[in-house]
């Protein structure tokens, strides 16, 4: 298994589900986005999905749009980024950092460069959304080289063979998208959607080797705990961003500690 994949494997043995938690670097601030990585790495959180933000992220929703937009005020590099994320990942090692953004930004670094410098930074996964396997060999090249997991994403709407394939390449775990559209409210609420939850996770696990982490829309603790017994991470996103610009990091932790604990 890959580093990502053990990790995941020996903090499976401790926990039913491992918590991720999404942070724009750069929003409000990078030295706020950064001081609120640290809290939740002293929170316990087991992973931290940091996103280097994009002028069009097509994926997210408006809360992490408008987050995004924000951080952008200022000149962000991806180098500097990195080495920030590889000083925090020094200091907190029962945590791990996987970095996503667009493809436009990491392209204009270099995805070769990206992959070796995350690897430097222990940063152990890099999540694309915009870039289709099919055109990706050399990155996939890249990662392999330098010992890190390109994670990829499926949908419900992903045809079945293409799930099949995407879910029997993946490495350090696979991103299940609970449901169509963007980032941010939940539309997977009530039996007869979570029914479909299931058995779409189910599929998914026919296929994959890998483990599962399941986002998108994600605000319930009961949300949480349906997921247990069908996917090894619980990633929390819009939510969390909603709860941070409401009330700060106490409000963040207050809403991690209500979902996990």
């Amino acid at each position: 298994m890959s580093q990502l994949a053990t990790f995941i494997a020996e903090k499976r043995q401790q926990k039913p589900i491992l918590s991720m938690t999404h942070v724009v670097y750069g929003y409000p601030s990078v030295e706020e986005s950064l001081s609120w990585m640290k809290r939740l790495m002293q929170e316990g959180v087991d992973f931290i999905e940091v996103q280097f933000p994009f002028s069009d992220p097509v994926a997210d929703g408006p809360s992490i749009v408008a987050a995004c937009h924000k951080a952008l005020e200022q000149k962000l590099d991806v180098e500097t980024c990195l080495s920030q994320l590889g000083t925090l990942a020094k200091d907190f090692p029962e945590s791990r950092i996987v970095l996503m953004s667009y493809l436009n930004p990491m392209y204009r670094f270099g995805l070769d460069k990206l992959a070796k410098r995350a690897a430097e930074e222990n940063i152990l996964g890099l999540i694309l959304p915009d870039l289709p396997i099919e055109q990706a060999a050399t990155y996939q090249a890249a990662c392999k080289t330098s010992g890190i997991d390109p994670v990829w994403l499926v949908t419900p709407v992903t045809p079945p063979d293409r799930l099949a394939m995407l879910a029997g390449q993946a490495s350090g775990f696979l991103y299940c998208v609970a449901r169509s559209g963007v980032t941010g409210h939940s539309a997977h609420e009530g039996k007869a959607k979570q029914t479909s939850l299931d058995d779409y996770l189910a599929h998914i696990k026919q296929h994959a080797s890998a483990p599962m982490g399941v986002g998108f829309g994600l605000r319930e603790r009961t949300q949480i705990e349906q997921l247990i017994g069908k996917a090894d991470i619980a990633i929390l996103g819009s939510a969390l961003l909603d709860a941070y610009n409401q009330g700060g990091q106490e409000a963040g932790v207050k809403l991690i500690k209500d979902l996990f604990h």
